[in-house]
């Protein structure tokens, strides 16, 4: 009896033992590397820039110094003084590159103005496409949609500066090259208020090239109608000395001497000043070089 008891007792061991799961130690936690952007053009240049400016800053440079050593902005400048790098990065990351149509908007825009809008997208895409374009056809449509629309962003490099504008507009339509007379044209084109004060500005300097002061009036009402605010201003400040411009530009004579006479005095008084008496000076002046 006692020995069946045993063995009953060593049955029921061994089978508690049998339904035992082995426990298996928990592995240890995976040790990811740490999250990196990738190594675009862009990330590389917010990097090396933030780098600059920070060793520039620990150098005790002001905000002005440094733009004007790296060719940035103040507020560039500032924006990575006050932001930290992983946030600028992110930004960077984030940011729209150029697209494949970018280089060719220049093309494409004159092409447009050109052809007044009268042009097909597939013959455009074709053109680009043979001077390297290799985006899609789908690309180029919407781009001229915008143009016809108006909404497109213009291509800053297609811009001209304000100064050779107003070189251009000033300057007598035939000393202006054929490329410079096409350039203002599709200036004209792309921005009404600039035609007008075109118009006006050369309607001006025919009055003062051929002494037409008698019209002077007449050009001060139509600029103070529709012309642009500079111009604006520009006609009141001639209306207020209406009499005085208007025989400028009518009567033959000028205070281009009595300048001249001015600027010679002045220039002599610097020369001399701190070497020489009162006596001398009038000397000077009086006596014809």
């Amino acid at each position: 009896m006692e020995k069946t008891c045993h063995q009953h007792r060593d049955c029921l061991r061994k089978r508690a033992e049998e339904e035992t799961v082995t426990e298996v130690p928990e592995p240890p936690p995976m040790l990811l590397p740490p999250a990196e952007l990738p190594r675009t053009q862009i990330i590389e240049r917010t990097r090396h820039r933030y780098e600059d400016i920070h060793r520039l800053l620990e150098k005790h440079w002001t905000i002005s110094a440094i733009a004007r050593r790296l060719n940035l902005d103040r507020k560039t400048v500032r924006r990575f003084r006050d932001t930290d790098l992983d946030e600028l990065l992110a930004s960077a990351r984030d940011r729209r590159p150029n697209g494949v149509l970018e280089p060719f908007k220049a093309y494409l825009n004159a092409r447009f103005t050109e052809a007044q809008g009268q042009v097909s997208g597939t013959h455009l895409f074709l053109e680009i496409q043979a001077r390297g374009y290799r985006g899609s056809r789908q690309v180029v449509r919407k781009h001229l949609a915008a143009l016809r629309a108006g909404t497109a962003e213009p291509v800053r490099a297609d811009i001209p500066s304000p100064r050779k504008i107003t070189s251009w507009i000033m300057r007598p339509r035939e000393t202006l090259t054929a490329s410079q007379d096409k350039r203002l044209l599709q200036v004209r084109l792309a921005c009404p208020a600039i035609t007008r004060a075109c118009d006006l500005a050369r309607a001006f300097a025919d009055l003062v090239r051929h002494q037409r002061g008698y019209l002077l009036l007449e050009w001060i009402r139509q600029a103070e109608q529709d012309a642009p605010k500079p111009l604006q201003g520009f006609a009141g400040f001639l209306r207020q000395d209406l009499d005085a411009v208007t025989a400028g530009l009518t009567l033959p004579w000028s205070s281009g001497v009595v300048e001249g006479h001015v600027n010679r005095v002045k220039t002599l008084k610097r020369a001399m000043y701190g070497r020489a008496s009162f006596e001398l000076l009038r000397t000077r002046i009086l006596t014809q070089p």
